[in-house]
């Protein structure tokens, strides 16, 4: 019930004031954001890797107002992948990029966003590694379906993402389950009108399944994005099913939540990838968060009383 309203103080700015501004706020969020800078991800990278994890990084940050702010947000990427470079693991770690963040929503913005983000894909290729487009609210998709497709052109290897609860999104998955194809396949957390999307959970998990269906009998590469205990088991007998190889699909879930089942899949052989965001501009992600699993907000109300 709560899901919808914490989704909509994500975009509030007078609420983005006050969380920000709490005193306990920076310990909880460090719980799903672990840093600030390249130099605060660098340990938490080589920790996950030295425990048999993949990782995709995100630095955060979707409220691109200037071209700017857009041109800065490559260069942190471009920044990160340099560090990657040096630290030899390239090819354990990969890129998730909003294409929001690169401009997307700014006049002439598709270009824009196209521009900014291809040197990203083309430094990731350069170190034996890819990016991935994360997907946003519905309005955006189109534009980041047509990117997905131009970089593809060059960089087959580049993934997108589909979110199970819009409606569209089983046609999207047959259209991409191709050969060569990367797709991660969420539930979704951005707030979306009934027109467009499922609204309850029943609804939501029934259509994860058909679309997961769809990518495990296609001939791409299935990304599983679920912490649900149930759904990862559906996964690995649809797997089954489909004669797919331990490495013919990776399971990813979130940096700070359910770690241990990150280390039990790990040990059973899958491709576990681990969904790292950093950076400052953490609000709106953090918010998401919460909103996706009523214990996320349980910890942070826990956390906020037992400090007030």
């Amino acid at each position: 019930m709560l899901g919808p309203v914490i989704l909509a103080a994500s975009r509030s700015d007078r609420m983005r004031r006050l969380i920000s501004a709490a005193p306990v706020t920076r310990q909880v969020v460090d719980r799903f954001i672990p840093g600030e800078t390249v130099d605060d991800i660098v340990p938490i990278i080589k920790g996950l890797t030295g425990r048999g994890l993949e990782l995709t990084m995100d630095v955060v940050g979707e409220d691109i107002t200037t071209p700017e702010q857009a041109a800065a947000a490559r260069d942190a990427y471009l920044a990160l992948i340099d560090r990657l470079s040096d630290l030899g693991l390239g090819e354990r770690v990969e890129m998730s990029v909003k294409l929001s963040m690169f401009g997307q929503a700014l006049p002439g913005g598709h270009e824009l966003a196209l521009a900014n983000v291809r040197p990203v894909v083309e430094a990731a290729a350069a170190i034996g590694t890819t990016v991935t487009l994360d997907a946003e609210d519905h309005t955006t998709l189109d534009s980041m379906f047509a990117v997905h497709e131009e970089l593809r052109k060059d960089f087959p290897q580049t993934g997108c993402v589909i979110q199970a609860y819009l409606f569209r999104t089983e046609a999207d998955a047959r259209r991409l389950a191709a050969a060569g194809s990367r797709v991660r396949l969420v539930k979704g957390a951005y707030k979306e009108p009934a027109e467009v999307a499922y609204q309850q959970k029943q609804e939501i998990d029934k259509a994860y399944v058909r679309v997961l269906r769809t990518l495990m009998e296609g001939e791409g590469y299935p990304m599983i994005g679920s912490h649900d205990p149930r759904l990862i088991s559906i996964a690995q007998e649809l797997a089954r099913r489909a004669g797919r190889k331990l490495d013919e699909y990776e399971f990813q879930m979130l940096y700070g939540i359910r770690s241990d089942e990150h280390l039990r899949l790990a040990a059973e052989g899958h491709r576990m990838r681990v969904y790292t965001a950093y950076g400052t501009d953490w609000y709106g992600y953090f918010m998401r968060r919460l909103a996706e699993k009523p214990a996320n907000l349980r910890f942070f109300a826990r956390s906020m009383i037992s400090k007030g």
